[in-house]
């Protein structure tokens, strides 16, 4: 019963705040489990289970090919709605290869040679239960066709992806987490306009020289750092009411390529701005609990960024600051920088 119990449990857990931790890894990443099971395979409905992987009796509709080698796909049983095929060196999808695997519903590719070359154009199309593909950290050039609209959780970053389309992502009514990080996106179109429910999109790490079109509404995290973005559109989070975390880090943002009282609305909990060329401090809302503009060009602290004015319940909170790497020095701090900034624990000029 213990694998039954951790698959009960992984869907009571929240997704991720980082796009650099993921509270699931340690259920695709078990190896000696997975061999103290592997003798006692039994079940046999929808095929045998292959003799390279591991099917526990105690947990049927699960197939572990994890780190195995291999170099082809697999044969997936029709029973097994989870299949474990990553860190190994699978080369290709046929059409064919998926055909029987209509239950799937998580199928993990991570970590292979995968190439879009080699995916066949079919070979998601009947899976659509699928709802987590992870293909990350492979050598796709595209966004793999007719992935299953039914999708919550794809990640496909580490690629060489160079632009996405809207077609790619047409109909994901359903998608919720959508990491497309470290690959070589210049252009994606108005290809985001479709994803209703999407609340996490890691896009950093790319080649673009602005921000998206069309941003889904209901996103709670935006990543955008490590690319060449040197300016922002109006209204920018127009329309992002839910959103509470905007990474932007290592850009080419300026004072001038941000239009007035961008960062100044209510809801936003994160911003990181830092490794930019900014040399004023943007205005931001009293609402904002962690700013980091460390390693730009700031020239002066000014308090109005943070606080209009400031009395027993109008004060910013803040809690974290980071000016660290600029042109100024705590000399250059108001005295009465304690009254607005009164919850801040870090600060640090």
């Amino acid at each position: 019963m213990r694998v039954v119990i951790v698959f009960l449990l992984s869907a009571l857990l929240p997704p991720s705040l980082s796009h650099q931790s993921d509270p699931l890894a340690w259920l695709y990443t078990r190896q000696s489990q997975g061999h103290y099971y592997g003798s006692l395979q039994a079940d046999t409905a929808g095929g045998a289970c292959p003799d390279e992987c591991d099917c526990p009796p105690t947990f049927p509709i699960a197939m572990y090919c994890d780190g195995r080698g291999l170099s082809t796909m697999p044969t997936i049983p029709s029973r097994v709605k989870y299949a474990y095929l990553q860190n190994n060196a699978i080369t290709a999808v046929p059409d064919s290869t998926l055909a029987n695997a209509t239950n799937l519903v998580w199928l993990m590719m991570h970590h292979n040679q995968l190439t879009s070359d080699a995916i066949g154009k079919k070979a998601f199309l009947k899976l659509e239960g699928l709802q987590r593909l992870y293909l990350q950290h492979n050598n796709l050039t595209s966004i793999p066709s007719n992935l299953p609209r039914g999708l919550r959780d794809l990640r496909i970053n580490h690629n060489k992806i160079e632009k996405v389309i809207a077609a790619d992502l047409e109909g994901m009514d359903n998608l919720t987490i959508l990491y497309l990080n470290d690959n070589a996106v210049t252009d994606m179109s108005t290809s985001l306009k479709a994803l209703k429910s999407l609340t996490l999109l890691d896009i950093s790490g790319n080649k673009l020289t602005k921000v998206p079109e069309a941003l889904p509404e209901h996103l709670h995290q935006l990543y955008l750092e490590s690319n060449s973005i040197d300016s922002l559109p109006e209204s920018f989070l127009g329309g992002l009411s839910q959103l509470q975390y905007i990474r932007m880090a290592h850009n080419q943002l300026t004072d001038k390529g941000i239009p007035a009282n961008t960062f100044n609305v209510t809801g936003l909990v994160e911003l990181d701005l830092s490794f930019n060329k900014l040399e004023r401090i943007p205005p931001v809302s009293t609402t904002l609990q962690h700013l980091y503009l460390q390693a730009n060009q700031i020239k002066e602290f000014t308090l109005g960024s943070f606080c209009t004015f400031t009395d027993v319940s109008n004060f910013s909170k803040l809690r974290t600051l980071r000016l660290d790497g600029n042109e100024i020095s705590l000399q250059d701090v108001p005295s009465d920088s304690s009254l607005c900034l009164r919850l801040a624990s870090t600060i640090e000029v």
